[in-house]
């Protein structure tokens, strides 16, 4: 082991920490949502603003927070970020009203914006690029996780000690990763600081419009972009659809679509292995084809229960070509690394909204039987294309 691999790996386990915190402050609200219409007599439309708000700014902020860590260092933003978000989530459990509680949340989003693209762009500094996309694969295990943890954090908590203990124990996690991060980051200052350089006083634009100027960069954009359409637009659906047409319970729904966070952590788990056999090339081609199989078998399965196996397959095969997006995304352009990561996250970002909102139109105009395989082929193609793409990066 090398002189700087001790503190590297001590930063990848730290940051697979603060993306189970980022993660799980992202979905406590599903679960929070009707104990929040209890609380403060709103309509469900109007709460759901506590969740819109968060993912907006999120989305928004990663053009600032990319160059940011670009100019002043990730890990400096990062251990910043992580300890704002601790405060932010103890001010949102003591919100007095409603609109303070859907302005906390945007706060928390936006800052919570940092941690999981600026983690990415650090591996990129700090990690050799034939080991990175299996160390990413561990990095992100803690943020799939959170997925699953906020949802459950948000029900649990809900039904027994009420909806503010939520926000206070993500607070606490938040101000635990940050007070160690803050330890062990600082003590290994020296190691940071030349693995994120920065670029000087760049100006915002001119890093974005650097990023956007590189082909390469452009086609890993518009393939996540179109990843997040298709991929979470099928996700947000299949709740309903199990309820809607099937009569399933929205607990045993819900249960059922949390085996996508499954399926995504089993990928980590044999990420090391399946890239040394299959490469960048094949992880694609077979990521986005499991995925697709899975998204035929949902819509043309005669029972809920193929909802089961369709969850899963589609988190292990999202994560498996997500997960190689997001290694090339640390590549598009070095010397930007952290902008070109956040537009990354801003593209997909943009992708699962247009994806909801586009799936949710057409559940009923086209029917399930037709929704999911269409996003299924949809998926194989895109997996087809972003291969050949590799293919000429000689990856």
């Amino acid at each position: 082991m090398t002189d700087n691999a001790a503190p590297r790996q001590w930063t990848i386990a730290l940051l697979a920490a603060a993306g189970f915190a980022s993660m799980a402050s992202a979905r406590v609200c599903d679960g929070l949502l009707p104990a929040l219409i209890r609380a403060f007599d709103r309509p469900a439309s109007e709460t759901a603003y506590v969740i819109t708000a968060f993912a907006m700014a999120y989305g928004v902020m990663q053009l600032v927070l990319g160059p940011l860590g670009d100019r002043y260092g990730k890990h400096r933003v990062i251990t910043l970020a992580t300890l704002a978000c601790a405060v932010w989530s103890l001010a949102t459990a003591l919100a007095p009203t409603f609109a303070w509680l859907v302005a906390l949340r945007a706060v928390t989003g936006g800052t919570t914006a940092a941690i999981i693209p600026l983690g990415l762009a650090w591996m990129g500094d700090a990690v050799a690029y034939r080991q990175r996309q299996s160390s990413i694969a561990r990095m992100m295990s803690g943020g799939i996780l959170g997925l699953g943890g906020g949802q459950l954090l948000g029900g649990g908590v809900a039904d027994t000690l009420g909806w503010r203990w939520a926000f206070a124990m993500l607070a606490g996690i938040y101000l635990a990763v940050g007070a160690v991060m803050w330890v062990k980051l600082r003590g290994h200052a020296a190691i940071h600081a030349r693995m994120s350089p920065g670029t000087g006083s760049l100006a915002i634009g001119s890093r974005i419009g650097a990023v956007l100027g590189t082909p390469w960069a452009r086609r890993v954009l518009v393939t996540v972009f179109i990843e997040g359409t298709l991929v979470f637009g099928s996700l947000a659906m299949i709740p309903y659809y199990l309820n809607r047409f099937f009569g399933v319970s929205l607990a045993v729904a819900g249960a059922t679509v949390a085996l996508f966070a499954l399926g995504g952590f089993f990928y980590t788990t044999q990420a090391r292995r399946l890239v040394a056999v299959l490469g960048e090339t094949g992880l694609s081609l077979a990521g986005t084809g499991v995925a697709a199989l899975s998204l035929v078998a949902l819509g043309l399965g005669p029972s809920w229960l193929w909802g089961i196996p369709a969850s899963f397959g589609l988190g292990l095969g999202y994560y498996m070509i997500h997960n190689t997006l997001q290694t090339n995304a640390t590549q598009m352009t070095p010397e930007h690394r952290g902008t070109a990561v956040s537009v990354f996250a801003a593209a997909l970002f943009l992708g699962q909204s247009a994806g909801v909102t586009v799936s949710a139109a057409l559940l009923h105009r086209i029917g399930p039987g037709w929704l999911f395989p269409t996003a299924g082929v949809g998926l194989f193609l895109l997996g087809l294309r972003f291969a050949s793409g590799l293919r000429g990066e000689g990856r």
